[in-house]
């Protein structure tokens, strides 16, 4: 059963938005594999490939005469462990692909790999993991603009999805975008995203509350209330926070932009790993807010028991990795 509150406006039981779209999909295992492998980057630790799966068969592609956007996947893993084809996230791949979806699955460099424990305290090494990330993630960016021709890829029709570290990749990258940061530089003036959808991310800022100088592109945001892993309101101190959905969504509103926030209470971190259970959410919210261009802002509380608590992420980690 999903509960709404009102922020701004909301379609009556989401079923315009959201319910209409059909049934979740399930994450099981399963093997999908990419029909191309490219290198995007080389660093001097690691080089870096994308995945790239292309809509299945048959698929409609085309929603209102225009074609659906990529999906670019950055996966979670806190920074430490993780890599674009966990064959958690492979269903969920599938499912999209299925849907008309192109999926891009990217690397990145794991800049906290090793570190024993990170948190407000060392701000300067968390900070320089969350910026080698967004490196990452807009040097495969660059690379999908340089080859957009070779790739049959539109790079201004992108959509962002990320968990968990992915997710703050994905958030941090869009605040720099926005406030046009040095990082920000990396890409072509003119350049944005089509939009974002972030499974329990947040975003670092060294100036006080968030503020965004030009409007963020469509953001649909999912996130526990009580996940203490990517915090859902605020750890701050000083000028320096790191803030969680909650506090995001209140800074969208305050600036005008077009985002939606999923709300799951009593959930934590687990939340970050149920992008296979909410396709449907992903499929309108890419098809109203970002290709129609439907500025229809939704606040819900979320209750699903589709989404059990101590699943999704933290259940695949143990699996995967033995912790």
């Amino acid at each position: 059963m999903i509960y709404t509150t009102m922020r701004h406006f909301i379609m009556t039981a989401l079923g315009v938005l959201f319910l209409a779209a059909g049934p979740a999909t399930g994450q099981t295992r399963e093997t999908l594999e990419p029909d191309g492998t490219y290198m995007f980057a080389g660093r001097d630790t690691c080089e870096l490939y994308m995945d790239i799966y292309e809509p299945a068969a048959g698929s409609e592609t085309v929603y209102m005469g225009k074609e659906k956007p990529s999906v670019l996947f950055v996966f979670g893993g806190g920074f430490i462990a993780g890599r674009r084809d966990e064959p958690f996230h492979l269903p969920w791949y599938k499912a999209l692909t299925e849907k008309g979806y192109r999926v891009i699955a990217i690397d990145y460099r794991l800049g906290l790999k090793g570190a024993k424990s990170v948190g407000i305290a060392q701000v300067n090494l968390l900070d320089k993991a969350i910026h080698m990330a967004v490196e990452d993630l807009f040097s495969a960016t660059s690379f999908i603009i340089d080859n957009a021709e070779a790739l049959d890829i539109d790079p201004y029709n992108i959509v962002l999805c990320g968990s968990s570290a992915g997710a703050i990749t994905i958030l941090q990258a869009e605040y720099e975008l926005c406030n046009r940061t040095e990082y920000a530089a990396a890409l072509p003036e003119d350049f944005r995203y089509a939009g974002l959808m972030s499974y329990a991310g947040g975003i670092l800022s060294r100036e006080g509350k968030l503020k965004f100088d030009t409007e963020t592109s469509p953001v649909l945001l999912f996130h526990g209330t009580d996940d203490k892993l990517v915090n859902y309101r605020q750890i701050a101190f000083f000028n320096i926070g790191f803030y969680g959905s909650d506090r995001i969504a209140e800074r969208l509103e305050k600036y005008g932009c077009n985002y939606c926030i999923m709300r799951y209470p009593g959930h934590g971190h687990e939340i970050a790993g149920i992008m296979g259970q909410t396709v449907r959410y992903q499929d309108a919210f890419i098809k109203r807010n970002i290709m129609e261009g439907k500025r229809t802002v939704i606040d819900a509380t979320v209750t699903d028991p589709d989404v059990p608590a101590g699943t999704g992420a933290s259940q695949s980690r143990k699996e995967l990795y033995g912790n």
